[in-house]
């Protein structure tokens, strides 16, 4: 079960903005990059200015989110491929709570392939990641 298109994040650029300026939380799997949505609130003096948050608007509009697993985790990309299937399953679920506009990164640890970990508790740490990072509607 994949991410809807809208909700992958997919460039270059856009994972070297949440890796540079993003927020880091830390679990036993996984670490989460996130970076919160540009603030379209600041008042504006000009007019040509001012046009270009609502453009942004459609644009922010989703939760982007990326998987990270290199292979540290595993030499065996059947293996790496079977992780980042349950963290999208994991994150499919959690999709609906999400606010707007965040861009995540979910990196894998090498711990995850040792410990043989599984969906439900790719959930958890994902929801514990999540909420510390302040992720969840209503916590922005």
């Amino acid at each position: 079960m994949a991410l809807p298109k809208a909700n992958r994040l997919k460039s270059r650029k856009d994972f070297q903005a949440v890796f540079r300026e993003g927020i880091r939380r830390h679990g036993s799997y996984l670490t989460l990059r996130a970076l919160k949505p540009l603030c379209s609130t600041k008042p504006c003096l000009d007019t040509a200015t001012q046009t270009t948050p609502a453009t942004d608007s459609a644009h922010v509009a989703s939760t982007r989110i990326g998987i990270s697993i290199s292979t540290k985790v595993s030499k065996r990309a059947v293996v790496r491929n079977r992780i980042k299937r349950q963290i999208t399953a994991a994150l499919h679920n959690l999709l609906p709570k999400l606010s707007p506009g965040w861009r995540l990164v979910v990196i894998v640890k090498p711990t995850a392939a040792e410990s043989k970990c599984v969906s439900p508790q790719f959930l958890q740490e994902l929801e514990q990641l999540l909420a510390q990072a302040e992720v969840f509607d209503g916590n922005s």
